[in-house]
């Protein structure tokens, strides 16, 4: 029986790799794609995205039974969290999705492969060997004529510290067995204010911790002072500008010391501590070494049509360098490498068109320039805020915190940015990445219709305020 050689394997079965594997499964190509979890799904799916925000949701649902009778429903002041319960509803998300994926894989035709891929050198006659370490112990080699790594990434850690039953990371908080009553975050990022934002709302006392200025600081500056004000507002307790952080376990939990923003020395003592710093890409023994493949602080450089600097291998997802750490991200570059390796049209990845959405409450999404980047590259800006109080369906639905910000060019009306904190903010960004990708001005969008009433009709009046002239404010 003659050897089998795919088109292309996929090394890694996060959003990126499986969604590159099917387009090129769609696209009539023989596709393989190897996965060293037990399930497919990667840290979206499994540890990650997904159930994340599938205990954001019930964090939503809580908080609002907490003023039930504010909305004339009683008879509901003696609910109960049943934590366990919280946890199994997410790992039954989990579970129908990662079936879901099985059954995708069968029905493109996709030969899956569970263990630990590695690349075994160059291509030999334009053949690709990837090694495989099968779960159960047993090597296989799968030979393919592209390889497309995609093996995602690591919660960082702070320097000397170990993830355990007390200090977490974002695989460890989503399994410990109670309910927290006191909670340390460290790092104001994504992951940090979500998790901060879930705990808050399920009552315990939170602590956020970040080195930085400012909160979410890859947001816009008014975005990052709204969200300061408003978790202010909840009762978190915020410190900004910390350094010399250290964690000492205990019998009570963790003690947290750190130096405050005026070099004193603060401490905290709590149940557990969640470090948020980010995340190391997974590129360590993949058989990088055997490639001229030179990765930058443990990043794998590529073009635009994210090729790499060995022939017929690409790389997309948490691994590149460059690119947001965005499962939205790995996606489109997944699309964007089986076209290109099946012949078909693509277009490469813009920067400035990438949304970042982070689910705490209030949300926050984003799109494009911020006004300092806008600025900083030589734009003359002008720009428009609207609040969400003046928006009917956020008065409906008791959200009317945060505001629409618009970002434009004044010259020529180009919309450069958008920037949202308040309700939905992470649905009604689509539009604002819609208006960016077909450049429109916004006068294009100030007579585009808003159904009445929504929140996105915020976005109707937040473009409008760019030209002063936003009717519901």
């Amino acid at each position: 029986m003659a050897e089998t050689i795919f088109d292309v394997v996929m090394v890694g079965g996060g959003p990126a790799g499986y969604t590159c594997a099917i387009r090129a499964a769609q696209y009539g190509l023989k596709v393989a794609l190897v996965d060293a979890n037990d399930r497919l799904g990667g840290t979206c799916l499994l540890w990650g995205c997904i159930p994340t925000k599938a205990v954001l949701f019930t964090a939503e649902l809580w908080d609002q039974l907490k003023h039930a009778d504010r909305y004339g429903i009683e008879g509901v002041g003696e609910a109960k969290l049943n934590w366990k319960g919280v946890l199994a509803r997410k790992d039954d998300i989990i579970t129908r999705h990662t079936k879901g994926l099985d059954f995708l894989m069968k029905k493109n035709k996709i030969t899956t492969f569970k263990g630990f891929g590695r690349l075994m050198g160059p291509s030999k006659d334009g053949v690709h060997a990837v090694e495989v370490k099968l779960t159960g112990g047993k090597t296989e080699t799968v030979k393919a004529k592209k390889v497309v790594l995609a093996t995602g990434s690591d919660a960082r850690m702070l320097p000397g510290v170990k993830a355990d039953e007390t200090v977490l990371t974002n695989y460890e908080i989503l399994k410990i067995a109670e309910m927290p009553k006191s909670l340390v975050v460290i790092g104001s990022g994504a992951v940090g204010v979500e998790f901060a934002s879930i705990f808050k709302s399920f009552g315990a006392e939170v602590t956020i911790l970040e080195m930085l200025p400012r909160m979410v600081p890859v947001e816009d500056e008014e975005i990052s002072k709204e969200l300061l004000r408003l978790f202010k507002k909840r009762g978190f307790d915020v410190n900004l500008g910390i350094k010399d952080t250290k964690i000492e376990k205990n019998k009570d939990g963790a003690l947290v010391t750190w130096t405050d923003a005026n070099g004193k020395a603060q401490t905290k003592q709590a149940e557990k501590v969640l470090v948020a710093v980010g995340r190391a890409p997974r590129t360590a023994d993949i058989g990088l070494e055997k490639t001229k493949i030179a990765p930058e602080r443990g990043f794998i450089m590529t073009n635009e049509w994210m090729e790499t600097s060995e022939p017929s291998v690409y790389a997309i997802g948490d691994i590149v360098g460059g690119l947001p750490q965005l499962a939205h991200v790995g996606s489109m570059a997944g699309l964007i490498v089986a076209a290109r390796i099946a012949g078909k049209y693509a277009k490469p990845i813009n920067k400035t068109r990438i949304p970042g959405c982070t689910y705490c409450e209030p949300q926050i999404a984003s799109v494009g320039l911020t006004e300092a980047k806008a600025r900083e590259l030589g734009h003359t800006v002008k720009v428009g805020k609207f609040p969400f109080v003046g928006n009917s369906k956020a008065t409906i639905l008791d959200a009317h915190e945060g505001f629409v910000k618009v970002v434009a060019d004044a010259k020529y009306g180009e919309v450069l940015g958008v920037h949202i904190i308040g309700p939905y903010a992470t649905e009604i960004i689509a539009e604002a990445v819609t208006a960016l990708e077909l450049e429109a001005t916004v006068e294009e969008m100030m007579f585009t219709i808003h159904a009445h009433p929504t929140v996105a009709e915020a976005l109707l009046d937040g473009f409008s305020s760019v030209e002063s002239m936003a009717v519901n404010v």
